[in-house]
């Protein structure tokens, strides 16, 4: 959509000047760029507000349902986003993924951020993230969007609601509804460490007998310090596709033992590259 409100931005020039002859006057050499800016900023303040008025719309209250015509919109607003706080994916492996089915999606996780950047990796996969409870309430507009996308809250100091939340996931997946993202380690790294990975909620997995789509991301806590101003650059790769006859057999344990191994050694091969 950036680069679709740049061309229309473009075109509305000389269609105002069709009616109100702007560019035939003197002043003309500067009103020109003027109006480009404001139309452009114009087209991406209304595309914010529509897509804060749907969100605003979605009720959390009822069960979650599949909503396309909405996550077809959020497909087109992530990449305008990201390209206007000039963040860049670098992707490699997405070819591991089959192009259908339904997949439980693993990732490291260090910033608030990494949800977006798997939307924009995977738009047509109709993924829905388990987050935190707390966003729910303290980002109601968040809570709404995930919601919106599938998504499920979590308690993650109770291990009986959270039980509850991974057969909640797994219905969605069974049914068809979304795939689910999750960021098994619970909580961000702050140091960008990988965490130890909380096993159980691999069972949204092994219950709904899904294959594991095993990814990791890197540099996402350095946008909110250089957004706007500086290009920043996520690092992001498919290390693997568990398929359920792959970990049949292996308790949640064994496979989280599989899945943090991976990760480990994917993050510090990225990291001795820099």
């Amino acid at each position: 959509m950036f680069y679709v409100y740049l061309v229309i931005s473009a075109a509305l020039i000389p269609i105002l000047d069709n009616f109100f002859e702007i560019l035939r006057h003197s002043y003309s050499w500067w009103l020109v760029p003027l109006l480009f800016v404001g139309f452009f900023w114009g087209l991406v303040i209304i595309h914010i507000l529509i897509t804060v008025i749907w969100i605003l719309t979605i009720r959390t209250d009822r069960p979650v349902k599949k909503r396309p015509a909405f996550r077809k919109w959020i497909n087109l607003t992530v990449p305008l986003l990201m390209k206007l706080v000039r963040v860049s994916v670098n992707a490699s492996g997405t070819e591991k993924v089959p192009e259908d089915g339904r997949f439980l999606f693993v990732c490291n996780h260090q910033h608030d951020l990494d949800p977006v950047m798997m939307l924009s990796v995977f738009p047509d996969y109709d993924i829905g993230f388990i987050g935190k409870k707390e966003i729910y309430k303290t980002m109601p507009i968040i809570g709404k969007a995930m919601h919106g996308l599938c998504g499920l809250p979590i308690d993650r100091e109770n291990n009986r609601e959270a039980a509850k939340t991974v057969v909640e996931a797994v219905h969605i997946l069974k049914e068809g509804k979304a795939s689910i993202g999750l960021f098994p380690e619970g909580y961000t790294s702050k140091s960008c460490e990988l965490l130890p990975l909380r096993n159980g909620s691999l069972k949204i997995a092994t219950k709904a007998k899904v294959p594991i789509v095993v990814c990791v991301l890197n540099n996402t806590r350095s946008i909110p310090k250089r957004m706007f101003l500086h290009h920043t650059e996520i690092e992001f790769r498919v290390l693997s596709v568990i398929t359920p006859e792959e970990y049949e057999g292996m308790n949640t344990a064994e496979l989280g033992d599989v899945i943090h191994s991976q990760m480990k050694t994917a993050l510090d091969e990225i990291r001795s590259s820099k």
